[in-house]
């Protein structure tokens, strides 16, 4: 039987030479000539020894207080003592009575690891992310969030080594650095990007999970509808806010169709119809991809004439102030809150939450609202037969709300819902 001294104090000869261990073999070739570099290696073979021996690796010695990770990293090197030498044995051994080439298996093992090794983190991330039928410009948000928050952390390892301790890692630094709505975010991402990997066999599991309620939750009701009093309260702060005259009617725009933010930043010139009191937005810049007719208020119209004095020889209602041929970008709704004072009490997105609600308790149908909304309808059987725009109702309805914000604007709140009779 081999042992470590018999290893250690093995002298060079003139030729290589096998120090054997017992049934199975273990042999231990011991170099000529040590000076040169050259490594010691153990070689593992079948018994009987029909067949070439199957080299392992390389001779090592455990130095003193070795770590397990330290022990770990230097086996994945191919590097054994004696022992462990002994322990590839026996998986030798069980290879074989299986009928796998021992060296063929830690080949393909190789490869597999190589494989796993090249699908990173920022690999899939970038995958999920061109799936998405997300308009382009929430593609560039979310992945300058991933750019900025999540890749420096574990972008760049294997998405099959990364464990829930790294992902806390992710989430309590940002929640330090950048807030936790943007550590929310995060989190959102990461779980579907891994979802993503264990749907394609990349990932064994969702390393998110089990750190899901590692943070607090996030008191800012961002899209909490505003109560009457808050919406003529905000209205006001706009219309006296000191900043660039394009962002106000934007904002206004929003409120006055209950659009999205991205929509009314976005819109062309092409798209509007003034005369008819029209606004048709492409299927393209809608999130349903698919297009929406948006009836105009009297207040929208007259707005939108006296902007086009101004904006109407650019491609975009609202130009960015530094690139004239680009849209402004909805970050400038949240920079004007911000100054206002209501960051943290309103977010932009808040605004179709608020119209749904107060034009609900006003008695109009859902479907009007669900259509001005552009949302998709939630039953898939009425969705495929009701397939009407109301039009003309949800023009009477936007008239209604327009007067409304004037009204509430002015600091009234005493506003008489419509009768049912209207409202068929």
């Amino acid at each position: 039987m081999l042992t470590d001294t018999q290893c250690r104090t093995a002298k060079p000869k003139d030729k290589p030479y096998k120090l054997t261990d017992g049934k199975g073999r273990i042999s231990r070739s011991n170099p000529t000539a040590p000076k040169r570099g050259a490594t010691d290696s153990v070689s593992v073979s079948q018994t009987p020894p029909r067949k070439a021996p199957s080299r392992v690796g390389d001779y090592a010695i455990a130095s003193r207080g070795e770590s397990d990770e330290d022990a770990l990293a230097r086996r994945k090197g191919r590097r054994f003592t004696l022992a462990e030498a002994r322990e590839e044995r026996l998986k030798a051994r069980g290879l074989v009575k299986q009928g796998i080439n021992p060296a063929r298996h830690r080949q393909l093992l190789r490869i597999k690891q190589q494989q796993d090794n090249a699908t990173t983190f920022e690999a899939v991330a970038r995958e999920w992310l061109a799936l998405k039928d997300w308009e382009d410009i929430t593609k560039v948000k979310r992945l300058e969030m991933l750019e900025r928050v999540v890749f420096p952390k574990i972008g760049p390892w294997p998405i099959k080594s990364i464990t829930p301790a790294h992902i806390l890692d992710v989430l309590t630094t940002s929640a330090k650095k950048n807030g936790l709505t943007v550590a929310a975010a995060a989190k959102r991402s990461m779980s579907g990007i891994f979802e993503l990997a264990v749907s394609r066999l990349r990932a064994d599991t969702d390393p998110v999970y089990p750190v899901r309620r590692a943070l607090p939750a996030n008191k800012t009701q961002h899209k909490r509808p505003l109560t009457t009093d808050e919406i003529g309260q905000l209205l006001r702060d706009v219309e006296g806010h000191c900043g660039r005259h394009e962002t106000e009617i934007a904002f206004r725009l929003m409120w006055l169709t209950l659009c999205r933010p991205n929509e009314a930043v976005e819109a062309r010139w092409a798209e509007f119809d003034l005369g008819a009191a029209r606004w048709r937005i492409p299927a393209e810049r809608m999130k349903k991809r698919k297009e929406h007719n948006v009836p105009l208020p009297t207040q929208t119209v007259a707005m939108l004439r006296g902007l086009q004095t101004v904006t109407g020889k650019y491609e975009h209602l609202f130009p960015h102030r530094d690139e004239r041929s680009k849209p402004m970008v909805a970050a400038s709704f949240r920079q004007m809150l911000k100054s206002l004072g209501w960051s943290g009490k309103y977010s932009p997105h808040a605004t179709r939450t608020t119209g749904s609600t107060r034009l609900n308790e006003l008695g109009y149908p859902g479907d009007w609202i669900e259509r001005q909304l552009a949302q998709a309808e939630p039953n898939a059987v009425r969705r495929t037969y009701n397939q009407a725009e109301y039009l003309a109702d949800r023009t009477v309805m936007m008239q209604q709300w327009a007067d409304m914000l004037d009204a509430w604007m002015r600091g009234e709140t005493n506003i008489t819902p419509i009768t049912k009779s209207m409202a068929r």
